[in-house]
């Protein structure tokens, strides 16, 4: 990246979740996001207990870290990370962040990557303070999204911190994903292909294709 040749502080993209399974929508925007901030390259952190939710049943750690790690195997821009997974208690962002702060330095930019509706409840985040001070919010919004809900929403110290991002939006989610596979609905397109074969030969979601 031209940051890197021209000495210039690193840009690195992280974008959070279940990944409860992973699917294109994921990727199409972890690819804008590093294509229009010119980001170095855009980590994938899998969850391990999610702090709002924690009592939602979800996948194996494993299996999930599996599917993001095919998922992004053939984009050299792309990694995955273990350090949510490898934690214990649950998955705040600000610890997160904290730890990538540590191993890329304080000199490197994060940009923390999520849906526009998630970024908009920030404040009741854990440490919501701390957050904004460690990255910039990537909000990923559809064409023509409706900005004056921010306005209303958030104080201006979060609002100098937010990034709108519009990116190609596919109007799928995980939950909707497992309930096809469950009932031998074809996923494929939505999730990578590497991944549809993975969920098959583990029998995940009740698969039963």
């Amino acid at each position: 990246m031209e940051s890197a040749k021209n000495n210039l502080p690193r840009r690195i993209g992280i974008i959070g979740g279940t990944f409860d399974p992973v699917h294109i929508g994921h990727l199409i925007i972890a690819q804008e996001a590093w294509h229009k901030l010119e980001l170095e390259k855009v980590v994938f952190v899998p969850a391990g207990i999610q702090p709002h939710k924690p009592d939602r049943p979800v996948t194996d750690r494993e299996h999930r870290f599996n599917m993001v790690k095919l998922a992004v195997e053939d984009n050299p821009v792309f990694e995955v990370s273990r350090a949510e997974l490898d934690r214990p208690g649950p998955s705040f962002t600000v610890d997160t962040l904290a730890e990538f702060k540590r191993i890329y330095g304080d000199e490197t930019r994060l940009f923390f990557i999520a849906g526009a509706d998630a970024i908009l409840e920030i404040q009741t985040w854990h440490q919501p303070d701390k957050i904004i001070e460690y990255a910039a919010l990537v909000a990923a919004a559809r064409p023509g999204y409706d900005l004056s809900r921010a306005k209303k929403l958030l104080p201006e110290e979060f609002l100098q911190r937010i990034i709108f991002l519009e990116a190609p939006s596919v109007d799928i989610s995980a939950t909707q994903l497992r309930e096809r596979v469950a009932n031998g609905i074809p996923v494929r397109y939505l999730i990578p292909d590497p991944v549809v074969r993975y969920i098959i030969e583990n029998r995940l979601f009740e698969a039963n294709i």
